[in-house]
């Protein structure tokens, strides 16, 4: 069978070893376009076992910071303890882009473990990269917060994401969510806990609120806004992310998190905008459009972009 063929989509509770094997090389293979090796590393972060986690484990080390982040990103979705070691190790590799790192500390606090905690503490304070510091702050503190819980399910979002931060009460209102989300005074996980709970909310003053805090001083969180944004698919942050996609000073991380939002809002004008920064000179842009176009031009025509397919967050 030719899995490369759109039709073959198989379901994951049916995958095939042969299937397995295709999917793992097909993510290693840096002679594919980034968009097919995007397609099978989405399809293995449904499946357990030794062989997608490996696979992706090396796909952390790849030369495309965009693929790295994401397969750091799929292990801590994953919640795949065997895969502590190496999140490790790409978080103390200061050669790695701090996209790549950020991502592996979130992927630690994702897995939850209290024996993450001094590794965490460690890059908090040494870490050169506000970025990295701003997610080990995070990542101790939802820790914390899972003590005493089973961690079954623990932190998973209405739209299948393990999130960084569980979302603030459910009792506070809009504008008291609004100003702690805005105020640059608050600790990060106390910022996070406001967008979540907006996102959860929905309704356009939550979402307007949530499209303020673009405005933010913290790249880590303004990428964490775009991700949200993304998942909301509302048309009404077209604009202010495709403002984000042409600031060339705006931090790489932040501009992919926006026109993967763009791709996900679709309209007509974020699909032109897609297609202009496929050029940018920045990598981790340039892929972000390839990959969001792929995925559109997949969705249009009624196919899966992922080879195996179940409902899974979006891309980070």
């Amino acid at each position: 069978m030719d899995y490369s063929k759109d039709g073959d989509v198989l379901s994951a509770f049916g995958c095939s070893p042969e299937m397995e094997k295709f999917l793992c090389e097909r993510l290693g293979d840096p002679a594919q376009p980034i968009s097919e090796r995007f397609r099978a590393l989405f399809s293995l972060r449904n499946l357990k076992g030794p062989a997608p986690r490996n696979a992706l484990i090396v796909a952390t080390r790849d030369s495309s910071n965009l693929l790295a982040h994401e397969a750091a990103f799929a292990l801590g979705q994953m919640q795949d303890v065997e895969a502590i070691p190496a999140l490790v190790s790409v978080l103390d590799d200061l050669s790695l882009h701090p996209i790549v790192r950020h991502e592996a500390a979130e992927a630690l606090g994702a897995i939850g473990l209290e024996s993450n905690v001094p590794i965490l503490k460690k890059s908090l304070v040494s870490d050169p990269a506000m970025e990295v510091r701003e997610t080990c702050e995070l990542a101790l503190n939802r820790i914390e917060q899972m003590k005493g819980t089973d961690g079954n399910g623990e932190g998973r979002s209405p739209f299948m994401s393990v999130d960084p931060a569980a979302p603030a009460s459910s009792c506070s209102s809009v504008d008291q969510l609004r100003k702690v989300l805005l105020d640059e005074e608050k600790g990060m996980y106390e910022r996070y806990a406001a967008l979540f709970a907006l996102r959860n909310h929905g309704g356009d003053e939550a979402v307007s609120a949530i499209i303020d805090s673009l405005h933010s001083k913290s790249a880590l969180l303004k990428h964490e806004v775009a991700y949200v944004l993304g998942q909301l698919q509302n048309k009404a942050a077209s604009a202010a992310l495709s403002n984000i996609i042409r600031d060339a000073n705006e931090h790489p991380m932040v501009r992919h998190e926006a026109a993967e939002a763009l791709g996900s809002i679709a309209d007509e004008q974020s699909i032109t905008l897609l297609e202009e920064f496929v050029l940018d000179p920045e990598p981790i842009v340039s892929q972000s459009c390839e990959v969001a176009l792929s995925m559109l031009q997949f969705e249009r025509s009624g196919k899966s972009f992922e080879y195996l397919f179940t409902q899974a967050p979006l891309m980070h």
